[in-house]
């Protein structure tokens, strides 16, 4: 543990993907400090908590600092033993589950994982077509199925459109197809003829020249298609076909995958098929 560096630590009785979800939130509204983020999930019986009130305060006397928690356990005797630490404790249940109790006159079901749980068959099975999906039109492989598509992403290749496919399947639920622009595509900035009766589905995603060498480099080290010249040649022919073609797109070189989904359907006015 670093000194003068502080810890954050999200706990929960479940996964933990709610509260690291706020916690990522939160601590993101202060650029300027160095917090080291632990999730620690499953947190559900009296010995795992005492682990972590010893990993709490071992991390407050080693940086010198005040750590964070950031709690979604469900249990009030959990909870409570959570709280015997010297961490600034921000509990999300205790601050939200309170007042919905006293507004619906009934206490919680005190269920851990239900917001992840396949308890509503009906949007897990949504979820899982949409991974499916995408998946198998991944790189154009199936262009006959771009009819069924909620949005087709564009682009150069290793812009950043498979994972963001997978994110707003697995997410939202969207039935998300990807299609790369490759050079023999670049002979005219008009939309590739296979894209064209999609217009009205397609969105791009673009990236820095230099970021994208540096991709691509990972990938075939010193070949033609990882050079600069060809990054940049690739880059603007495919902005160029795009503005044409008045298709919408995004810059993909600073922006985290969630980033990329929300911006996207926020932009392009897509509604997610699942909450």
């Amino acid at each position: 543990m670093a000194k003068n560096k502080r810890t954050a630590f999200f706990i929960s009785d479940g996964t933990g993907l709610t509260v690291e979800a706020i916690g990522h939130s939160l601590l993101a509204q202060f650029r300027d400090q160095q917090v080291e983020q632990v999730t620690l999930p499953y947190v559900d019986s009296p010995e795992k908590v005492e682990q972590v009130l010893t990993r709490i305060e071992k991390a407050a006397q080693e940086s010198g600092l005040q750590p964070i928690v950031i709690s979604s356990i469900v249990s009030d005797r959990i909870r409570e033993r959570l709280h015997r630490s010297s961490a600034l404790m921000l509990d999300v249940f205790e601050s939200y589950l309170t007042p919905l109790a006293n507004l619906f006159g009934s206490d919680p079901a005190q269920s851990v994982n239900i917001s992840h749980g396949i308890d509503n068959d009906r949007r897990y099975s949504e979820r899982i077509d949409a991974v499916h999906f995408a998946m198998d039109n991944d790189d154009g492989r199936r262009v006959r199925e771009f009819e069924r598509a909620d949005v087709i992403l564009v682009g150069v290749s290793r812009s950043g459109k498979t994972p963001t496919c997978i994110y707003l399947a697995l997410q939202f639920g969207l039935r998300a197809a990807n299609y790369p622009i490759t050079e023999e595509d670049m002979d005219s900035t008009a939309l590739p003829k296979i894209l064209r009766p999609y217009r009205h589905k397609l969105f791009g995603l673009t990236i820095d020249p230099e970021r994208l060498m540096q991709i691509r480099q990972e990938r075939r080290a010193n070949s033609r298609y990882a050079s600069l010249e060809q990054c940049e040649f690739e880059v603007r022919q495919v902005e160029q076909m795009l503005r044409r073609a008045q298709v919408p797109y995004l810059d993909a070189t600073q922006l985290s995958v969630e980033e990329l989904a929300t911006r996207l359907m926020s932009q392009a006015g897509i509604e997610r098929r699942i909450g």
